[in-house]
């Protein structure tokens, strides 16, 4: 098979391109490589520099490839930061997200694979349990609106075409390759960044959420029956483990105690719409895809932790712009808090 994988030069999308070529299949790219780097390529994928928000360049590079099954993992997963930066967000996500759909669907692709998220849940009314894929869709931010948005259009447009398509919902990824200087995302990165320069972790509210993490690996393996498995096709399926659910409270201490930092965090205001309780149910992922945990959540923060080491900690990279700033705009954004 050929795949074609967005975002092949950032956290999920390299390492499953390591995957497909291990089993054999060949790996075409593309990445913008504003969240990705060249050293996280494969030697043998073969790679696009360029913006999936190029239509005509996304259906161009698909017909000269023959593209068999795309995987969409490109994105600019940045939830709490959407509010403060909507236009931004939702051009890197369903802007980009219809333009890879529709050359797709305009080359005959068989398969589409969505990374859709988590946030596509939102707050479920009356409820402190565990996301399901059967829950309605309650984004509230604007990623996860995006992202919704993103889903609807996929399963209109391949219904309305004859195209496959699964949709996939990870549970905060953590692992090597991750961004770790984005100020904006990836909490367990940021945090491990920060005490590895002697700087306390900052958390936001009273660090009571609650979250479950998942191996960057353990995620992989799901995606890769998702997109071959022949007996698969139009699921919505969570991603992740429905164990060892953590306060941010806990991941600090973990964090600190990994990266061997004494200090203590500190506490900023809430952040706007912040979802207090977000886990969801690998019920389906386990039936579907054998879906298992094989990497424990203090594992898979000392991987990501020695990658940082390996890497080296750097100061956080403001690179994004702010388009909105109110008095509800985090403090540590407005003053590029390192």
């Amino acid at each position: 098979m050929k795949i074609f994988i967005t975002g092949v030069a950032g956290f999920l999308g390299s390492h499953l391109a390591d995957k497909f070529i291990q089993l054999g299949h060949d790996v075409v790219g593309v990445d913008n490589l504003v969240g990705g780097f060249k050293q996280n390529l494969h030697r043998d994928v073969k790679f696009y520099q360029a913006d999936c928000c190029d239509q005509v360049l996304m259906k161009d590079m698909m017909a000269h490839e023959e593209i068999d099954v795309v995987v969409h993992c490109a994105a600019t997963a940045h939830e709490g930061f959407s509010v403060f930066s909507p236009s931004f967000i939702t051009r890197n996500i369903y802007e980009a997200s219809v333009s890879v759909i529709s050359a797709s669907i305009a080359n005959n692709v068989k398969r589409f694979v969505f990374c859709s998220s988590m946030a596509r849940y939102g707050k479920q009314t009356g409820t402190l349990n565990q996301f399901k894929e059967d829950m309605k869709p309650m984004p509230i931010d604007p990623y996860g609106i995006a992202k919704v948005a993103a889903e609807d259009t996929l399963k209109c447009l391949a219904d309305v075409h004859g195209m496959e398509y699964n949709i996939a919902v990870p549970h905060n990824i953590i692992g090597e390759r991750q961004k770790f200087d984005d100020p904006y995302r990836n909490v367990v990165s940021i945090m491990a960044n920060r005490n590895l320069q002697d700087k306390p972790a900052i958390i936001y509210g009273d660090g009571e959420q609650k979250r479950c993490f998942s191996y960057v690996g353990d995620c992989v393996s799901c995606l890769v029956k998702m997109a071959l498995d022949k007996e698969i096709v139009n699921e919505v399926i969570n991603i992740g483990p429905d164990e060892e659910t953590i306060t941010i409270n806990d991941v600090a201490e973990l964090v600190a105690k990994t990266c061997k930092y004494k200090g203590e965090p500190i506490y900023k205001d809430e952040r706007p719409l912040e979802v207090k309780f977000a886990t969801c149910s690998s019920s389906k992922a386990r039936r579907l895809l054998d879906y298992k945990t094989s990497t424990t959540l203090q594992e898979a923060v000392k991987k990501t932790v020695d990658y940082i080491i390996e890497v080296g900690p750097k100061p956080f990279d403001y690179a994004y712009r702010l388009e909105i700033e109110t008095d509800k705009t985090p403090t540590t954004w407005k003053d590029r808090e390192m």
